[in-house]
């Protein structure tokens, strides 16, 4: 078993299937040592674990479960191009939080996915971040992720 699964099991978590493409693209693409995912919903079997504005329907804890469920569809994607026990950095995280017109917590929610990768990366999990709030997101989901990472160079 990898070193990435064997963590996952630790803390309770399974890398999920791949979601499929709401659009014309790709889950992940590899470009030389860099991995970059597509934006990853918070789905689990094909449903979305939350719909609403954070602040409005969906409360700041919920969205951060989101967050934390949309980092494990992005790494899901990442597998699709690469070994993710190759991961040496993650280099960024761009978190949307769906937000009502008066909530300012988008930092405290994308931390449901900067945190989980921190553990289970370690330091390489540390990563530059930005957690936006827009209007709006697809299928009405509250939170949507993704990920550039960066791979170990190969011998």
């Amino acid at each position: 078993m990898s070193g990435l699964k064997e963590r996952l099991l630790e803390l309770g978590l399974v890398l999920p299937d791949v979601a499929a493409a709401l659009g014309s693209y790709v889950p992940a693409v590899r470009t030389s040592a860099l991995v970059f995912t597509s934006g990853q919903l918070p789905l689990r079997e094909g449903e979305l674990l939350a719909r609403g504005k954070v602040g409005d329907e969906v409360s700041g804890d919920v969205a951060r479960e989101c967050a934390q469920r949309c980092a494990l569809n992005a790494l899901a994607a990442a597998a699709t191009v690469c070994d993710l026990d190759t991961v040496c950095r993650v280099v960024r995280v761009t978190g949307y939080v769906a937000s009502a017109p008066s909530f300012t917590g988008q930092p405290a929610v994308v931390n449901g996915a900067s945190d989980l990768l921190v553990e289970l990366f370690g330091e390489a999990g540390l990563h530059a971040r930005e957690a936006v709030g827009v209007a709006a997101l697809p299928l009405d989901a509250p939170v949507e992720i993704s990920l550039v990472l960066e791979l170990a160079p190969t011998a």
